[in-house]
């Protein structure tokens, strides 16, 4: 069991795992490998200090060389579901589940907002985890609404197992090579069904369906983690970055504006700290 899970690749989790390094603990980092894409989407950066007037890209490269020089791996996993379970936490990701003593959610903000009917027929027809609920729609049609191509591998992977899958990308240049995959242009607007996700609402049609696949790059934290406050979509955080459930912790976006590099690592930093001396407790308790 590890002393620490963190959840995100942002600046926030850069910030947190740097700092478990320097600790000495031992840490599980999960997420995408080259880190958030939402750091080198950024054109410049003039606020952040010690980095002025330098494009996302080189921000990302700058803190790719410190967790490598760090000797700090990720692991890379999209972590579909977080449980507290006694006295520590389960980390679902797909078919695999880790165990740790605490948790930081570093998960970002979703700029792809949930569509009406999403929340509520997760569990009931709508999956954001392919390899976890792919198995169920063996030989049926899906929808699947993806927000990043870093994803696109799972919708390569729900065609091997779906019919037909209508494919509807919220990023340019889609590239998925499967007969049974059609692309559908447009905003889902609903989705819709009686006990179970049944429909697919855009304005100029409705797409009949067995079940949906929201593929995104953060997950509502809401549907991560039962039972975590959130307020106007975001994580609740006291000082110290402690959540409303007992060894979790939350930094960076997920926990509310400004969406600023400088805050999201200083709240890295925060939280890494408190998670640490809960860990220290913890010890000597034992």
């Amino acid at each position: 069991m590890y002393d620490v899970a963190v959840i995100g690749t942002g600046a926030a989790g850069v910030s947190a795992v740097l700092t478990f390094k320097a600790l000495g603990l031992d840490f599980l980092w999960l997420g995408l490998p080259a880190l958030s894409s939402k750091i080198a989407a950024a054109e410049q950066i003039r606020n952040y200090p010690g980095l002025p007037f330098v494009s996302g890209q080189e921000m990302k490269n700058v803190f790719l060389r410190q967790v490598e020089e760090m000797g700090i791996a990720i692991t890379p996993q999209t972590v579909t579901g977080v449980y507290p379970m006694d006295g520590h936490f389960g980390i679902l990701c797909g078919q695999e589940l880790y165990e740790s003593q605490t948790v930081i959610l570093c998960t970002g903000v979703e700029s792809v907002k949930p569509i009406p009917g999403e929340l509520e027929y997760v569990g009931r027809g709508v999956s954001y985890c392919a390899t976890c609920d792919g198995f169920l729609y063996q030989g049926k049609t899906i929808a699947v609404e993806c927000t990043a191509k870093e994803l696109e591998h799972e919708i390569g992977y729900l065609a091997g197992l779906a019919a037909k899958v209508y494919l509807v990308p919220l990023y340019p240049n889609p590239a998925v090579a499967a007969e049974n995959v059609e692309i559908i242009r447009g905003m889902p607007l609903a989705i819709e069904g009686d006990a179970k996700a049944e429909r697919v609402v855009f304005r100029d049609r409705t797409l009949d369906v067995d079940g949906v696949f929201m593929l995104k790059q953060a997950i509502a934290p809401s549907v991560l983690l039962n039972g975590l406050e959130t307020a106007e979509g975001h994580i609740v955080i006291d000082r110290q970055c402690r959540t409303n459930i007992p060894g979790c912790f939350a930094a960076g976006d997920c926990t509310g504006r400004p969406y600023q590099y400088a805050k999201a690592v200083g709240e890295g930093n925060v939280a890494a700290h408190t998670a640490a001396e809960t860990v220290k407790k913890a010890r000597s308790a034992n």
